[in-house]
């Protein structure tokens, strides 16, 4: 393949899931769908928060973080892919290419630092009850999410402008429903080991040390509800925890089930479809993990529909 100019290359072919015509209604309804209820669901999270006093805390501060982000997150690819869908279209210009690139790698990344922070506010809940207002401060709350932010502009920006010092080939085809990081950087005509070596460093220190944070967060967690003595008192402490850790163990299951479907097959296609999970599925079943597994967003959801529905009879 023959090496392009840089200020030549105009536009990228998104391959998506299918050629297939009369999949693609289908394929656009499912998604729509999955996009709707993904942002609405998150957007009632949030909204619930601020609405109801006794949720301004740090735990549902960073849940509303954390809802905000799935749906930017979503907004990243879904809507640039149904759009290509009902035109019938694969075209994505390189500008928008490496724009959606940086803005999903930083969402990821931060998804990653906003579940970490969580898993701290949690080790302090559980741990240091009695110190949990004075530790968990809204200056440190504030602190902790703005640092979230920070760490992850850099950290995109950083394999965004790697990725712009990389001579293109004349073959740009993307294998995939995004503009996703290693597809294109494997479209380079030049040496990509630096960019490799960045990507798969990042992604052990980020991925692996967030992981690795959490989980040490739970260790202890772990060994402080053991010593509880009332069976009660366990389950309270747990219950605490429960949609923080159902949220985890879906967003590193689902991660960690793409790299090994795509390290197994070395199918684009079915990488592609893998990918689904972690890009459109996990942020449509957060805001259900939280309202169902929650009693505190239960509650709330039920006190303001109900006010709602009792305002709509008086009136």
């Amino acid at each position: 393949m023959e090496p392009e100019n840089d200020t030549q290359i105009s536009e990228f072919r998104l391959l998506g899931f299918s050629e297939e015509p009369r999949l693609q209604p289908f394929l656009f309804g499912v998604f729509f769908s999955m996009y709707l209820i993904t942002v609405f669901g998150n957007l009632i999270i949030i909204l619930v928060i601020i609405e109801c006093s006794h949720l301004h805390t740090p735990m549902y501060f960073f849940l509303s973080n954390l809802s905000f982000v799935d749906i930017c997150f979503a907004s990243t690819t879904v809507p640039k892919m149904l759009v290509n869908i009902q035109a019938q279209s694969k075209v994505i210009t390189y500008a928008g290419c490496i724009t959606q690139m940086y803005f999903f790698i930083h969402f990821v990344g931060l998804d990653s630092f906003l579940l970490i922070v969580m898993a701290y506010d949690r080790f302090v809940a559980v741990c240091h009850p009695l110190h949990y207002t004075v530790i968990m401060n809204p200056q440190l709350c504030g602190l902790l999410v703005l640092v979230s932010w920070i760490m992850s502009v850099l950290h995109s920006l950083l394999h965004s402008l790697m990725v712009l010092r990389l001579s293109l080939c004349r073959e740009l085809e993307i294998p995939h429903f995004f503009c996703e990081l290693n597809q294109v950087i494997h479209l380079a005509c030049s040496d990509t080991f630096l960019n490799d070596i960045v990507m798969y460093l990042a992604a052990v220190l980020l991925g692996g040390g967030c992981l690795t944070g959490i989980l040490c967060s739970y260790s202890k967690i772990v060994s402080s509800i053991r010593a509880i003595s009332s069976a009660q008192g366990k389950y309270k402490a747990f219950s605490t925890c429960a949609s923080h850790l159902s949220v985890v163990s879906l967003f590193y299951c689902t991660s960690l089930g793409v790299y090994l479907s795509s390290a197994a097959t070395h199918n684009s296609h079915s990488s592609a479809t893998a990918s689904v999970m972690y890009t459109v599925v996990t942020p449509m079943l957060n805001p259900f993990i939280y309202s169902l597994r929650n009693k505190d967003i239960k509650r709330a959801l039920k006190n303001s529909l109900g006010g709602k529905l009792e305002k709509g009879q008086l009136s």
